[in-house]
């Protein structure tokens, strides 16, 4: 007896025929009859799908975040700079007050 090959249905198919079923509201019965699939192996499918739901929910909420995250890594990057730039003034400043006092001590003025 030839025993029949196993089909391997991808990520897309499972989408498409869950789809039809969810949204299009088309029986199992009917879509197992057009796929030649197993009852089983489609409540199988749906109950794969209902319990990562939230796995797909996080995802879709995730895709707004790195817009976020890139305005929000951006946003440090600049700040670290003009933090830099300060620190930088700073220096300088404390420099210049240096060399005023000195001068000042130097030339005799009070």
């Amino acid at each position: 007896m030839k025993r029949k090959k196993r089909r391997h249905h991808s990520t897309e198919q499972k989408a498409e025929v869950l789809r039809r079923h969810l949204v299009d509201k088309v029986p199992i019965s009917d879509l197992c009859d057009e796929y030649k699939l197993q009852p089983s192996l489609l409540y199988g499918w749906l109950k794969q799908l209902t319990s990562n739901l939230d796995v797909a929910l996080e995802a879709v909420g995730k895709k707004s975040k790195p817009q976020r995250s890139t305005e929000e890594s951006r946003l440090k990057l600049e700040n670290e700079r003009l933090k830099d730039r300060l620190v930088k003034r700073d220096h300088v400043i404390a420099e210049i007050s240096e060399e005023h006092v000195r001068l000042k001590k130097e030339l005799g003025e009070p």
